[in-house]
């Protein structure tokens, strides 16, 4: 097959929408488990918003059906009134998790190319020597992952992710190997990346404060069955940086969605 290119440029970025999710696993014979139940949820174009809860509370899970990966056992996801089906078939969802899963013996440049190659298109290279300077990167076009710290992998990952401008992006705790520091730092990159992209992301974190930084809007997820508890705004004025965590307004959000957490993980109806 000839090699095609792709220009997404010009498409109108979709809101998402999401209605009555339910997912229920099979774990043996004439048992299941309710992972998400009832989940209603609409992003706007150019929304950044942030996945927090407990462990077991199904954000990953929901993720993983925003990004097809996944099909809920009831409820509908759209994208632009759409399946999300035709959105990932023109690649134009872009997915980096934890583990960065780099070609090992791939250069930088060859690992943010991927998505080209992948998908059968031409490499824009312009394109993928944008997104390295992007994450910072320069001068880094030629070293491997093992040559590279692990925040500098987490950079090549979302380089990759954002490789064919996608509408959607999704982010599954992309920081959470990484050390405080290197994570904060990276938080920071990731803030900034996405207010040059303007691409609609959707993330989940374990941090009450990954998600002020970031977020326009926290969703916080409580579990058994995984349901949204409430979605908060984080009304903090961009750019956000490290100064920002000092502020009142950040304390008292923190201190709000703590207590949400808190309060899920004392149901005793759980």
């Amino acid at each position: 097959m000839s090699a095609r290119v792709l220009d997404h440029t010009s498409l109108e970025r979709p809101t998402l929408d999401l209605r009555g999710i339910g997912k229920t696993f099979r774990i043996r014979r004439g048992e299941q488990v309710t992972a998400l139940s009832a989940v209603d949820l609409s992003i706007e174009p150019g929304e950044f918003i942030a996945l927090i809860g407990p462990s077991g509370c199904g954000k990953s899970t929901l993720l993983r059906i925003i990004s097809g990966l996944e099909a809920p056992s009831e409820g509908t996801v759209s994208v632009g009134g759409e399946a999300p089906a035709r959105l990932i078939k023109e690649h134009r969802v872009g997915i980096a998790f934890q583990e960065h899963a780099l070609l090992p013996w791939a250069t930088v440049t060859e690992n943010v190319a991927l998505p080209f190659r992948l998908a059968r298109l031409s490499v824009d290279e312009a394109r993928v020597a944008e997104l390295i300077d992007l994450v910072g990167l320069n001068g880094f076009e030629n070293a491997r992952p093992k040559q590279l710290s692990g925040g500098m992998r987490q950079r090549v990952a979302i380089a990759r992710s954002l490789a064919l401008r996608p509408d959607l992006l999704l982010l599954d705790e992309p920081f959470g190997a990484l050390d405080e520091i290197t994570r904060r730092r990276m938080n920071l990159e990731l803030a900034r990346i996405w207010a040059e992209t303007g691409v609609t992301t959707v993330m989940v974190t374990h941090s009450v404060d990954e998600a002020l930084l970031l977020a326009d809007r926290v969703v916080v997820m409580g579990t058994r069955p995984g349901r949204i508890v409430k979605e908060v705004v984080v009304d903090i004025e961009r750019p956000r940086g490290i100064e920002t965590m000092a502020t009142p307004r950040f304390a008292e959000l923190s201190a709000r969605l703590v207590r949400l957490l808190d309060q899920d993980d004392q149901d005793p109806a759980r």
